[in-house]
């Protein structure tokens, strides 16, 4: 199948990245093990599809072959059941993918051939032959035999098929114009360009879906990331395209915010460029635009001649409400990255900061001496959508949050969210007391507090 897109466990750094260095992994790229951020220095090229392991394979670090994936991917090794396979759906993913119909017994089945290949027949004269309905009993021998040819097909296209069909996916396409290298193919490095870019506009996506801001900073990122685990990704022969796949369920929330955003931040990038005003880009917000994706399609554009994405939803489930049955494509050139780049300096700017009351476990603390303000590191519990914030506090407010460290008590906090930072940074804390909890998160606070002694930091000098 294809390469699921799974991110690496840690903290969010800067503004946009994943590791605690603030970047994508090393790179920003996905891994040669399928992992995001595992970056081109882990291991091997990756094929541009996941192999399915043959019966009584075991997968492993060692063997070649990718562990299963999790979610609605996890049993769709082999072909698709025929007996849950709806011709209909069959042939207009077969259409989609640029297979041609030619001819058949009319009302009957239709007989489909690959793209390219001399007359039109395709890789190795392979033909399928596609019932209109399952009206008729020969109906499930046929998709049997259809699948089969698809599975043993050297037909990228044939995969994608077959993932169309196992799990009901809508399809988002990125295609990029960047000069050929070796061989007609595209280097390695513009291939995890491209996988960047994409990875950072589903992920702006995913924000969206949780909340209209210009920047979302730290905000959100953990369900965010989460959401997008069912995904799984293709690369199209050449390395200029890419392919992801969102399920249906629970994926199309994502996918009908970025229609929306993106054809926002269409017309707002020609708005300026004809007028010179941003007034487009604020109401654009609205729509799911926000620094994040603005940074995702100036990653994309940069170092070509142009790029476009295209949206196609699942045909089993058809389109959504208030979205086109079959969407343009929206392409963006190196013309465009002024007013992009303008646009995310203006997001990052215009933000407000956020009043909120924290409840936040203290897991760092420091001052410069024995008196005085100190700041504190508080792993958020509730108040925030993030999961960590630093505060500086008075020596009274400092002296209660050491206490409530000590006995392994949270504490409330007021203050304001600054968006300078990502909104990792409280401002103006005040009214800082102990939480009571209950006995098993207390127990579970003092258990991390004796395992982690060196987080436990405050000096009586100058940093130690």
């Amino acid at each position: 199948m294809h390469r699921p897109i799974d991110d690496p466990e840690g903290e969010y750094g800067a503004d946009r990245g994943h590791g605690a260095d603030g970047t994508y992994g090393a790179d920003g790229s996905f891994g040669a093990d399928g992992r995001y951020g595992a970056g081109p220095g882990s291991g091997a090229v990756p094929p541009p599809y996941r192999p399915h392991p043959a019966p009584g394979d075991t997968p492993g670090p060692w063997t070649g072959i990718p562990a299963p994936p999790t979610g609605p991917w996890a049993d769709t090794q082999g072909p698709p059941d025929p007996g849950r396979v709806d011709p209909r759906v069959l042939g207009a993913l077969l259409a989609r993918h640029g297979w041609r119909r030619r001819g058949g017994a009319a009302g009957r089945y239709s007989r489909w051939t690959p793209p390219g290949g001399p007359g039109g027949t395709g890789h190795g004269g392979t033909s399928l032959l596609v019932p209109e309905s399952r009206a008729f009993p020969d109906c499930e021998d046929l998709l049997g035999e259809a699948l089969a040819a698809l599975a043993h097909s050297g037909t990228p296209s044939a995969r994608e098929v077959l993932t169309g069909l196992t799990v009901p996916s809508d399809e988002i396409r990125w295609w990029r114009d960047v000069p050929p290298g070796p061989a007609g193919t595209v280097p390695w490095t513009v291939q995890e360009q491209l996988r960047s870019a994409a990875r950072q506009l589903l992920l702006a996506g995913a924000l969206a879906v949780r909340g209209r801001a210009g920047y979302h900073g730290a905000r959100h990122r953990r369900p965010a990331q989460a959401s997008l685990e069912s995904v799984v990704v293709g690369a199209a022969p050449g390395g200029r395209g890419l392919t992801a796949f969102l399920p249906v369920e629970p994926g199309r929330p994502v996918a009908v915010r970025l229609y929306h955003a993106l054809y926002a931040a269409r017309e707002a990038t020609d708005y300026q460029r004809a007028t010179g005003g941003m007034e487009a880009f604020d109401a654009a917000v609205e729509a799911g635009v926000s620094r994040e994706l603005i940074e995702a399609l100036v990653a994309l554009v940069r170092g070509t001649e142009g790029a476009r994405i295209a949206l196609e939803w699942a045909p089993a489930a058809g389109a959504p409400e208030g979205c086109a049955a079959r969407p343009e494509p929206v392409e963006f050139s190196p013309g465009d990255l002024p007013a992009l780049r303008e646009a995310s300096a203006r997001y990052l700017t215009d933000e407000p900061s956020v009043p909120v009351r924290i409840t936040g476990a203290v897991v760092r603390m420091r001052r410069s001496g024995p008196r005085g303000e100190g700041t504190v590191r508080l792993r958020v519990l509730g108040g925030a959508e993030v999961p960590h914030v630093r505060a500086v506090l008075d020596e009274e407010a400092y002296r209660t949050a050491v206490h409530a460290h000590l006995v392994g008590l949270p504490i409330r906090v007021v203050g304001r969210l600054e968006s300078r930072g990502g909104f990792r940074r409280l401002t103006d804390a005040s009214g800082v007391v102990p939480v009571q909890v209950d006995e098993a998160e207390r127990d579970r606070l003092m258990k991390s507090l004796h395992e982690n002694l060196d987080f436990f930091e405050e000096a009586c000098g100058p940093d130690d």
